[in-house]
């Protein structure tokens, strides 16, 4: 594996040449992901390999990690370990896109290079949870003492008529 990943590629000229890339990308690189991440701790473990299928230049590969996610019942660092296969088409056009087989997604390049990690954190934004949480049930369980001082003190004050105001007027004869 390569210690270093470079930060620009050339998806096309890696589809003519059958490249591949191995490697590691810090999370703390991937900004749009920052957001929703607890913690920025880690690496993305990346397998990429290009090349082509007729006329079709594609990227194939697996990307590997274990994200901290923030857990939405209780607030707290959720693991999710996150293995993606990635099957892309390189198109320059919608045109293109719209004539790709079912089982890839394009990937819109122009001519140029574009940054690699932009390819990594959208497919992890992509399979990432909406709600992420525990497996487990994680919210702290109140105790029944909560309920119990509710009800006593819905006991102690009777609940105010919304019509008391009317009953008032139709005794006093103002109505």
């Amino acid at each position: 594996m390569l210690a270093r990943l470079p930060e620009y590629i050339d998806p096309l000229h890696l589809a003519d040449k059958r490249g591949e890339l191995k490697g590691q990308i810090p999370i703390s690189r991937l900004d749009r992901l920052a957001d929703i991440l607890f913690s920025d701790t880690g690496t993305v473990t990346v397998e990429l390999f290009f090349g082509r299928e007729g006329r079709l230049a594609k990227v194939e590969g697996q990307i590997e990690a274990v994200l901290e996610l923030e857990c939405q019942n209780c607030l707290q660092a959720v693991q999710w370990p996150v293995k993606n296969t990635v099957k892309l088409g390189i198109v320059t056009s919608l045109d293109q896109a719209d004539r790709l087989p079912e089982d890839y997604e394009p990937l819109l390049v122009d001519e140029g290079k574009i940054l690699l990690k932009n390819i990594v954190e959208d497919e992890l934004l992509l399979i990432l949870p909406t709600f992420p949480k525990h497996q487990h049930q994680c919210l702290a369980q109140k105790p029944d003492n909560a309920k119990v001082d509710f009800v006593q003190n819905e006991q102690q004050s009777p609940p105010e008529n919304p019509f008391s105001i009317l009953a008032k007027l139709k005794n006093t004869g103002d109505l």
